[in-house]
């Protein structure tokens, strides 16, 4: 049986939730929250690094970060499509942790397999729930679904104060040497090109807004509920 989470974060790829929200996870984890990664594809399709190099390079992040489980489900990269299979995969991922919140990338990106991955996680969180769907498993009701981004940044509807917590997230990142470093038999890529600079940037940028050193953004489809301002 499964150890349930507080909180399960999907990805098209391993370091996608590093890069939207890696000093989030960390400040979550260091106050003895469950948080869980479920990366969808091995990114098989990238320009640099093999299956087995990102596979050793998401677990040694995930360890940084010290979430409690990553999981990946194997899916195709560049294959994300919304068929009836795949969003019973992340389906069962759910009900297998059970999470009180799930993450998902925002769903307007530059990478396509961001917007599908987001696409693909807003069908298995409404599924998830329904009782006649899947009846083999438990249905799980999901609390609240938040949107991280990830290359493209829109308007915020929250943010994390991650201060005291970025250092993870620099140090998470940069256990992804063959997406963010440049090497013998690399080529040249956006992301080996100063992207964690500018996602830093980003970051403080961001944190700015409300005299924060560094923050993480957030958006909800829901709106938030509060007792009252004052």
């Amino acid at each position: 049986m499964s150890e349930t989470l507080d909180i399960l974060i999907f990805g098209a790829h391993a370091d996608d939730a590093e890069i939207g929200m890696g000093a989030t996870i960390a400040k979550h984890t260091k106050s003895e929250l469950k948080v869980g990664l479920c990366d969808l594809t091995y990114a098989e399709m990238s320009s640099n690094g093999t299956v087995e190099t990102r596979l050793e390079e998401a677990e040694l992040a995930a360890s940084i970060l010290g979430v409690k489980v990553r999981t990946n489900l194997g899916l195709p990269d560049r294959g994300l499509v919304a068929t009836q299979a795949n969003i019973e995969r992340i389906t069962q991922e759910i009900r297998k942790f059970k999470p009180r919140i799930v993450f998902a990338p925002y769903w307007q990106d530059r990478h396509p397999d961001h917007v599908a991955c987001s696409g693909l996680v807003q069908e298995a969180v409404f599924n998830a729930k329904l009782r006649k769907y899947l009846p083999d498993s438990e249905p799980v009701n999901v609390e609240q679904l938040y949107f991280y981004f990830i290359n493209d940044v829109y308007e915020a509807d929250l943010m994390v104060d991650v201060t005291d917590y970025y250092d993870d997230k620099i140090a998470s990142l940069s256990a992804y040497r063959s997406q963010f470093i440049t090497g013998q038999g690399t080529v040249a890529t956006p992301l080996n090109q100063g992207y964690i600079e500018r996602v830093e940037a980003r970051d403080r940028v961001l944190g700015q807004k409300r005299l924060l050193k560094y923050a993480e953004g957030f958006v909800s489809k829901l709106p938030f509920v509060v007792d009252r301002f004052v």
